[in-house]
C-alpha cells in the first residue's frame, strides 16, 4: 500500500507525512509522474496562493497528471481549492474535477477576521470519509477563500455563510480544513481516507 503526497511550491507536506506516522503510515513525497500514477493513495496539500501554484502545476503538465489520477486522491486546503473550477483568488482557472467557485469571503462591516483561523464545526456530513467521526465535530481550518456549496459538497461548516468543508466526485476527495492539525478527528479522517 503506497501513499504518494504531490510535491509542489505549496507546502504543508513535513506536518502531513508527520499525521501518517502517527497513525502508523508512511508516504513518500514525490512529484515524478509515474510514481504518482502508480501510488495507491495520492495526497494533494497545499498552503499559498492559487495563481501561482496552478502556474508550477502547468509548467510541469501536473495539472493533466492530477485530473487525470484514477485512484483516491484527497486535496488538503488550498489542495482541495485548486481541484475546483475557477477560484476569485488572482483570477486562477483551476483544475475542474469539482464544479464548485472558490470565493473570497466578504465580511462586509461585520468585523469578523478573514481569515479564518481556529477551530471550526463540519456538519451534514455524508461520505465513508467521516466514518466513525461524529456529525458537528470539529477540525482546524485557516483560510481567507472557500468553496460555494454544491452537488459536491460532503460537509458543510459555517463562517460568514455556510460554504463546502468537504468535497467528493468519483475518486477525487478535498478538505478545506487541515487534518493534519484536527487531533483526532482529523486523524480518524486520514485512516478513513488510507482505508478507501
Amino acid at each position: 500500500m503506497n501513499t504518494v503526497i504531490i510535491k509542489y511550491n505549496a507546502g504543508n507536506i513535513q506536518s502531513v507525512l508527520y499525521a501518517l506516522e502517527r497513525i502508523g503510515k508512511t508516504a513518500v513525497v514525490s512529484d515524478n509522474h509515474d510514481i504518482i500514477r502508480t501510488a495507491d493513495k495520492v495526497i494533494f496539500p497545499g498552503v499559498g496562493e492559487a495563481s501561482s501554484a496552478m502556474r508550477y502545476l502547468k509548467e510541469r503538465k501536473m495539472d493533466t497528471l492530477i485530473a487525470s489520477l484514477k485512484q483516491p486522491v484527497l486535496g488538503i486546503c488550498l489542495g482541495m481549492q485548486l481541484m475546483c473550477r475557477y477560484s476569485e483568488e488572482n483570477d486562477s482557472e483551476c483544475l475542474g474535477i469539482f464544479d464548485e467557485p472558490v470565493k473570497r469571503f466578504d465580511a462586509g462591516d461585520s468585523g469578523i477576521k478573514i481569515p479564518q483561523i481556529g477551530w471550526n464545526k463540519v456538519t451534514n456530513t455524508s461520505s465513508k470519509l467521516f466514518k466513525d467521526i461524529p456529525e458537528g465535530s470539529f477540525f482546524y481550518f485557516v483560510h481567507s477563500y472557500y468553496a460555494a456549496l454544491g452537488p459536491h459538497t460532503i460537509g458543510q461548516a459555517d463562517y460568514i455563510l455556510p460554504y463546502s468543508a468537504a468535497l467528493h466526485r468519483d475518486n477525487f476527495y478535498g478538505v478545506q480544513f487541515h487534518p493534519e492539525k484536527s487531533a483526532s478527528a482529523g486523524e480518524q479522517l486520514l485512516i478513513n481516507f488510507i482505508s478507501l
